[in-house]
């Protein structure tokens, strides 16, 4: 088992990620929909401070996602586990900066809203929402794929664990298990932005599990002779 300095790094990585990605979404005075509506720039605007610095916590988290897996990915890359390491974690990473980029989206015209609405007649509300309309759709496919894509690098990490070892059986499952629902989730049923609400705390609570392992075990990395 591997346990020093490196891996004490990578595991408080994962867990400020899921304390900002979750204090960021928990604390937030007002959450958004899938699609901006009217009504969330007078929310907004009630606490319009305090979301800002929440929005940008909870961006701040998947950044510091996206860095404890390229941490994880610096350590675990001997042969022959590299070859489902490096995709596992390369999907991971690109999954978690799509959803940075989307998340980054309704933070911004979250606040540019408020100020664009503010004293304006419904009509031009209305006129704004229009005009908001395309952007966001494009938007929504960020949000999916980022997650179908994190869905599919966690269940090639997750193998990778469950084969080697690499961390105990039952966490390497549960990346499979959450990969795979998560997938299935937005495949099967795309357009409701709130069924996968509670995928997100799984998430969270994957990375703590993820964060205390490094930090209390260590990881194994073990030495696997190539077989011809």
């Amino acid at each position: 088992m591997k346990k020093d300095f490196e891996t004490k790094v990578i595991g408080w990585a994962f867990i400020i990620a899921a304390i900002l990605l979750w204090g960021g979404w928990f604390f937030s005075p007002h959450h958004l929909g899938e699609y901006l509506v009217a009504s969330d720039f007078e929310a907004v605007n009630q606490n319009l401070w305090t979301w800002i610095w929440l929005y940008r916590i909870h961006i701040f988290g998947w950044v510091i996602m996206g860095i404890a897996m390229f941490a994880l990915t610096s350590i675990a890359t001997k042969k022959p586990y590299r070859v489902l390491i490096y995709p596992g974690t390369g999907m991971v990473i690109v999954g978690t900066f799509t959803l940075a980029i989307a998340a980054a989206f309704y933070y911004t015209f979250g606040a540019w809203g408020v100020g664009k609405t503010v004293g304006k007649s419904p009509e031009e509300v209305q006129g704004i929402m229009d005009g908001l309309q395309f952007i966001n759709h494009y938007v929504t496919c960020f949000v999916r794929f980022g997650r179908v894509f994190s869905g599919v690098g966690l269940v090639i990490l997750g193998a990778a664990f469950v084969k080697w070892n690499i961390v105990s059986k039952a966490l390497g499952w549960l990346t499979i298990v959450m990969g795979i629902v998560t997938m299935g989730i937005i495949m099967g049923i795309p357009d409701h932005f709130e069924i996968y609400q509670p995928m997100f705390h799984v998430k969270v609570v994957w990375l703590v599990l993820m964060g205390s392992t490094l930090l209390t075990k260590g990881i194994n990395l073990p030495d696997v002779e190539d077989k011809a």
